[in-house]
């Protein structure tokens, strides 16, 4: 099958870890860039800031967030997020992906 049987995009998938108390700011981040959907999702694991279990809601927690977006607007989220690293958990990274929305 060709791409020309269906709508695919090129695109940039950014997934975000962060602490679960950044998920507003996020949010707001990303409306800020007139993104359009987004995914939230519980998650658990380790690393630079120790262990994070998810064991009591909004208490050493973390969340991930993916959404698709242009390059622009992945370097303008990117920027943003980088100001928010040094006060709290937090980790992003951005694929080139090809989509359909």
């Amino acid at each position: 099958m060709t791409n020309l049987a269906f709508p695919i995009e090129s695109a940039v998938l950014i997934t975000i870890i962060g602490e679960t108390v950044l998920k507003d700011r996020i949010v707001k981040l990303l409306k800020s860039h007139n993104v359009s959907g987004y995914t939230i999702s519980q998650v658990q694991g380790e690393g630079g800031h120790g262990r994070r279990l998810s064991d009591l809601a909004g208490y050493n927690t973390n969340i991930e967030i993916k959404t698709l977006v242009s390059l622009e607007v992945s370097d303008a989220i990117f920027w943003a997020l980088k100001e928010e690293q040094g006060n709290y958990a937090l980790i992003a990274f951005r694929h080139n992906v090809e989509a359909f929305y």
